[in-house]
């Protein structure tokens, strides 16, 4: 019997579909085989990884670059300003965060998770003085900030957190401190280091420039330099902060850090010939070329 159009067109269209589907079996199939150990952040992959903490680490090298340097009389840190839309008030977009009198915090990475977790430090500093009437350590705020971290990497159903955090202040031994803090929940205490977009050029800046014993005012210039080899814009695209001992964490205007790039960029250019120079050279030029040609 001759088929009808109607029937004719259901069948094409219900052997399009099943080819369809044959497809996406095939595609999702290969789709969970490839990423069934990142499909969960407590799940290892057979390379002992943690594929969704890596991603958190992706994450902070995407954000925006910050800068830690610990001097013998002060912490310093840097961050890098991401250029803000013309109508957009850029003080509501903070990187650097005072969470108590003699704490400071400074992170790159999603902003959003940056700010909760500023959060849950500021309480517990509270918590802390109600407790035991007297400020936290440094090393005690940074043990917090990385359980805090390292609990999100066990707990199914909930991401790391995309930051990485510089923590800086001063101890009871009225000594600067400066920790680092990572999304696998790990904490180590530095001289200077950079965490963010480039942090890498940064870092090696820093390894050979930095000395010991450097006073406030080479840190200073030391962390607008190792940003200037990430930021395009000079003093407009950077912030500055530092604590001193006894004080509260003091941020530099535009204009003191505008100062200090001036500086550092006349440095940077080669000196100028002496005046005289180059007819000095053509003369001895001349000279050893008569002695070359004379018989």
């Amino acid at each position: 019997k001759q088929k009808t159009a109607y029937e004719m067109q259901r069948g094409l269209v219900g052997s399009e579909m099943c080819i369809r589907d044959s497809i996406n079996a095939e595609y999702m199939g290969s789709f969970n085989m490839s990423n069934r150990y990142d499909a969960a952040v407590t799940r290892f992959s057979p390379s002992g990884h943690l594929f969704q903490v890596d991603y958190a680490f992706e994450a902070v090298k995407k954000g925006a670059c910050a800068v830690g340097i610990k001097t013998k009389d002060s912490v310093i840190i840097g961050v890098e300003r991401k250029a803000t839309p013309k109508l957009q008030d850029s003080s509501t977009i903070k990187k650097i965060f005072q969470i108590d009198n003699h704490l400071a915090m400074a992170c790159a990475g999603l902003t959003a998770d940056a700010r909760v977790l500023t959060e849950r430090t500021v309480l517990e500093c509270q918590q802390y003085r109600l407790t035991y009437d007297q400020p936290p350590t440094v090393n005690y705020i940074a043990k917090f900030v990385a359980k805090v971290m390292q609990r999100y990497t066990q707990v199914g159903g909930r991401r790391p957190f995309g930051i990485g955090s510089l923590i800086v202040g001063f101890d009871q031994a009225k000594e600067p401190m400066l920790y680092l803090t990572e999304p696998s929940g790990s904490y180590s205490l530095w001289k200077a280091c950079s965490i963010g977009h480039n942090s890498k050029n940064v870092t090696e800046l820093l390894e050979k420039k930095y000395k010991d014993g450097l006073n406030h005012d080479e840190g200073i210039k030391l962390a607008i330099e190792g940003l200037l080899e990430v930021v395009e814009s000079g003093n407009k695209n950077m912030e500055i902060a530092y604590m001193q001992k006894d004080e509260k964490l003091v941020k530099m205007t535009d204009e003191e850090v505008k100062k200090l790039v001036e500086v550092i960029e006349k440095e940077k250019q080669p000196p100028a010939p002496a005046p005289g120079a180059g007819k000095k050279q053509l003369h001895t030029q001349q000279k050893y070329c008569l002695l070359y040609t004379s018989p």
